[in-house]
């Protein structure tokens, strides 16, 4: 069963480098690799929920360029539907993406390109696809204006709506109660609340800020310890799996939050939800790329299937 998943977001080609470290300003130094591709953490979530099932619509804007080209061709090959409008005058947008070879650990400078220019205006003109979804998902890549006016469509028309808070910006209290789950990670999360985050303790009282907000439910994502998921009812930590040796966590909270939208738009409770995009997670993280290292459905559900009944849940009445 396939459920529909609109997301809004943006497209950058990824221009991956590894190496031993970062250079220093007015430093060379020599990189062990490097690769391009597709990337933006809309397009990476709207590729994570459709490999893990979802029908997925993807609106965004592109440069008439070569890389803009690359984008239409991912976006086919994974049966996405791009609502992108070309623009004639601005260049399709890329990210520099530096990777530590030796931990897999990333730091990353995005320019957002035509994609940059996003507006209520091109949300307005899709606003048809949001009400016949069942998930609408947004980010921080574009502007707010943007993202904002997404979630107010979706809540005009009953569907669940998932935030991505990334990255972390400043945000009015009032984009809160549009959101049915958020989904920061642990410096989104201090970011919109002012709590730090060294334990999961902390993220409880970080997604108790949240909740005040009026935000319906939070999901902290926490890199290797896995999830919280976190309501006025309960709180629960969900931990990551155990898929193989780390190669690289760029794109790993898009695949979270794309297959966690896929597993909702299908039907599953949030819960499972959850799980379905730690499992997702737990598998990019053990290949290169962003959209490129996102698992197929049979994958994620090939690892929950051999983790059933072994993986112990943290539970906390909230």
């Amino acid at each position: 069963m396939k459920g529909r998943v609109v997301v809004l977001g943006i497209y950058v080609t990824d221009l991956t480098f590894r190496a031993s470290r970062m250079p220093l300003l007015g430093e060379t130094i020599a990189g062990s690799a490097f690769a391009m591709g597709p990337g933006g953490k809309g397009s990476n979530q709207a590729v994570a929920a459709a490999r893990a099932g979802a029908d997925v619509i993807f609106c965004t804007r592109l440069g008439a360029d070569a890389f803009g080209d690359i984008a239409r061709s991912t976006w086919a090959a994974e049966g996405i539907t791009a609502r992108a409008v070309s623009m004639n005058d601005m260049a399709t947008g890329a990210a520099h993406i530096f990777v530590d070879e030796a931990t897999g650990g990333n730091a990353i400078i995005v320019a957002a390109g035509a994609a940059g220019s996003l507006c209520a205006q091109d949300v307005e003109a899709i606003e048809s696809d949001i009400a016949a979804a069942a998930v609408f998902v947004t980010q921080l890549e574009q502007p707010i204006p943007a993202a904002r006016r997404g979630l107010e469509l979706a809540r005009r028309h009953g569907v669940t709506t998932v935030f991505n808070p990334a990255p972390a910006l400043h945000l009015d209290d009032d984009i809160f109660p549009l959101c049915d789950y958020i989904t920061p990670n642990e410096t989104e999360a201090t970011a919109l609340t002012g709590i730090a985050i060294a334990s999961v303790d902390d993220a409880r009282r970080a997604a108790d800020a949240l909740l005040a907000k009026g935000v319906r439910a939070v999901i902290v994502t926490l890199g290797e310890a896995g999830a919280l998921f976190h309501t006025r009812h309960q709180s629960v930590l969900v931990p990551a799996f155990k898929c193989g040796p780390v190669v690289e966590t760029a794109g790993a909270g898009d695949g979270f939050t794309g297959g966690f939208a896929a597993a909702l738009a299908r039907g599953e409770a949030a819960l499972d939800a959850v799980r379905f995009g730690c499992a997702l997670a737990s598998l990019s993280v053990t290949r290169a790329g962003t959209a490129p290292s996102m698992p197929k459905r049979e994958e994620i559900e090939a690892v929950l299937s051999e983790s059933a009944g072994s993986t112990v849940l943290s539970v906390q009445p909230s």
